[in-house]
């Protein structure tokens, strides 16, 4: 089964909003063994919305639409969408009396005729509804193709795909099983781990694809493969698995979950070890704790953390030695070292990491070269760090850092 989705609206064009709908669309429905044969983007225009409906049909089984389908005159997918199928719009009862339930439990002031046209709906239309908001979302079939228009906010439009389209598309449709297996490789770059493991490539069998996501300071190696047998899939996934990982040992740091998130990888062993974690930031600024504290849950095993971005602060905060810092500068193995080390003892936890380094564009108060970045790893049984040079482009030597000190605490908790 193929799916088409088609994006709504000029602010994605200009990049004023970040399409997210498409990537949460598109996970949805693999997981239920769909697959995405195109994502389209076009504007608010009558007859862009009508093309792109057109190429769609002619290419997949399924399409779905979001966005412009709010209450103004440039939310034009309704109309467009009942023209597309010689259709006439017509009021839901169910919907309106939803919109009214809204206003009248969490919107002050008058219920417009603008926002009671929400309720239009294509004749011929099956109604999803939307308790989230006023605009519905829209199931109509031609043929043997399926067409859904979906909000383009992004809560309604999630709660919308997981309530209501996903499970009228398993009953519909009789959908393969589709497996992605990810695996995460630090240490090697792309055209490295391509050599280290081409014979193993060119042996994979047909039905299993490989794709290389090369990251700043990471690879993920993604293992896909569909079939009618979930079993059978899973399986032939598996055995590949068992023959690649030895030949990457060394670099390998696990599986990255259906969240696609290494530091989750890092959570979940540090809550099965029931250890905790501290963090000291000087030049990743505190991105490595964000990459954390963005999950639920982080408090069972994330003790805090501290940004000491001046010289006044690693001294004041972190308890890092005025000699040490004339002696050795603020980029230093020595102040890197004693940053996680005394973040250790700051919040009493099992494992600290420490950054600090020259980002740039300038040297700042070190005399390091810029690029210069020290991560240490802390734990009870001692402290060690290792130094990098991740090049002189401000935002990647940053985003580099903060994967170098994952992979680095990647591999110690692992130890155990």
């Amino acid at each position: 089964m193929l799916a088409e989705i088609i994006t709504i609206g000029d602010e994605l064009l200009i990049g004023q909003v970040i399409d997210t709908n498409s990537a949460f669309i598109a996970k949805q429905l693999n997981k239920i063994g769909i697959s995405v044969y195109q994502i389209t983007s076009v504007q608010d225009d009558k007859e862009h919305i009508i093309r792109a409906l057109t190429d769609a049909e002619t290419r997949v089984d399924i399409v779905i639409l979001t966005g412009g389908l709010g209450p103004t005159k440039d939310d034009i997918t309704k109309k467009t969408i009942a023209e597309y199928f010689n259709d006439t719009l017509v009021v839901s009862d169910a919907v309106l009396k939803n919109i009214e339930n809204i206003w009248a439990t969490h919107v002050r002031g008058h219920l417009l005729q603008v926002n009671k046209d929400q309720a239009l709906v294509p004749s011929k239309s099956k109604v999803l509804m939307n308790l989230l908001g006023t605009a519905p979302g829209m199931w109509m079939e031609k043929g043997d193709k399926v067409f859904i228009s979906l909000p383009g906010v992004p809560h309604e439009m999630n709660a919308l795909i997981t309530g209501e389209v996903i499970p009228k598309l398993k009953s519909k449709f009789n959908c393969p099983y589709i497996l992605h297996k990810t695996l995460l490789v630090y240490g090697l770059g792309e055209s490295a781990l391509a050599e280290r493991i081409e014979t193993w490539e060119n042996e994979l069998p047909k039905n299993i694809k490989l794709a290389y996501l090369p990251s700043l300071g990471k690879m993920r190696l993604r293992l896909s493969s569909k079939g009618s047998s979930q079993m059978e899939v899973i399986k032939g996934v598996e055995d590949q698995i068992q023959k690649v990982i030895p030949l990457i040992k060394d670099e390998f740091a696990g599986f990255e979950g259906d969240e696609g998130s290494v530091e989750l990888v890092i959570a979940n062993q540090l809550t099965k070890l029931e250890k905790t974690l501290a963090i000291a930031e000087s030049c990743t600024g505190g991105k490595i704790a964000e990459q954390f504290t963005a999950n639920s849950g982080a408090s069972s095993y994330f003790k805090g953390g501290v940004v000491t971005y001046s010289t006044e602060s690693k001294m004041n905060l972190l308890g890092v030695s005025k000699e040490d810092i004339d002696a050795h500068s603020v980029v230093s193995k020595v102040v890197c070292e004693a940053m996680a080390a005394n973040a250790l003892k700051l919040f009493n936890s099992d494992y600290a990491v420490a950054t600090t380094g020259n980002a740039g564009p300038t040297k700042g108060e070190s005399e390091a070269e810029v690029g210069t970045v020290f991560v240490a790893i802390a734990t009870k049984n001692g402290v060690y760090s290792d130094k990098f040079m991740l090049g002189n482009q401000r935002i990647k030597v940053i985003d580099k850092a903060v994967n170098k000190a994952l992979e680095m605490l990647l591999k110690e908790i692992f130890k155990n």
